[in-house]
């Protein structure tokens, strides 16, 4: 039998139960600094009570999987069931690199987001859609169940095995990998792919051009946004984000604060007609 098909036991596999039902919470409580973060955690919660003994452990693994969350709802479960593998090898191995974790879990949120958004929302609700709406015309009064049905039960399918398969696939493949002295390969690969995925949600989700033109004459000679963009495409946006995060980091200022201070700034901004 291969190691991903090991067994797991019946403890585990109540834990991975546990996790799916909690896996639905994922974005009841989303923020702009965590967005899906406390349910993740909340589905984690139980494998951190099991594996972790010592006080000071459980309260470093919520606070590992308190970090910042986003990707496409049927694939959570996969990267959850991966993630609590890796507290479990983290609980067992006194030198096993905790950084791999959240590592890990970055690296997976973009290209995973990237499918499931893919597959998930651009064919199969699309499909289950024109079955839908081709008995609705019909006059058949289960066209809603049936769209219902034809889009959710692959889903659940995918969030219910995919949590298993990213807990045995841990299990098998984490420790061969620490053994072969890989993980710290594995967990700078992933760092890498996830700070780049990190950057293209920059460069898409800040958002800030420079409304301000010099004017002689009564005509336009200089657009301050298209020389900016001739500089570095970006730019601007780029950094406020590093000026944030210099501030978050270094300067110990609240996430609250810089949310609110950011909206001040750009209601001031956007009044005097500089952006």
């Amino acid at each position: 039998m291969s190691r991903f098909n090991q067994n797991v036991s019946p403890e585990e596999k109540k834990l991975l139960r546990q996790m799916y039902w909690r896996s639905f919470t994922l974005y009841s409580a989303v923020t702009p600094a965590k967005q899906g973060a406390s349910g993740f955690e909340y589905a984690m919660l139980p494998f951190i009570n099991r594996f972790y003994k010592k006080q000071e452990d459980k309260k470093a693994a919520m606070v590992r999987q308190m970090s910042y969350f986003n990707t496409n709802v049927a694939m959570v479960p996969f990267i959850m069931g991966l993630s609590a593998s890796m507290e479990k090898e983290n609980s067992e191995k006194t030198d096993f690199n905790q950084d791999s974790i959240n590592a890990i879990k970055t690296s997976l949120m973009g290209p995973l987001a990237g499918i499931g958004d893919s597959v998930f929302w651009g064919v199969l609700r699309v499909i289950a859609a024109g079955v839908a709406v081709g008995l609705a015309q019909s006059g058949n009064v289960l066209a809603p169940i049936i769209f219902l049905l034809l889009f959710n039960l692959p889903v659940q399918l995918i969030r219910w095995y995919g949590g298993q398969l990213g807990y045995t696939l841990g299990s098998a493949y984490i420790s061969d990998l620490y053994e072969n002295g890989l993980i710290n390969i594995l967990t700078k690969a992933a760092t890498i792919v996830g700070l780049t995925m990190v950057g293209a949600m920059t460069s898409q989700m800040v958002k800030l051009d420079l409304k301000w033109k010099m004017v002689m004459g009564g005509k336009t000679i200089l657009k301050s946004q298209e020389m900016l963009d001739q500089i570095f495409i970006g730019l601007l946006p780029l950094a406020v984000t590093l000026f944030c995060f210099y501030l978050l980091k270094k300067k110990n200022v609240s996430i609250n604060v810089l949310i609110f201070g950011i909206i001040i700034a750009a209601i001031a901004l956007s009044l005097l007609g500089i952006v």
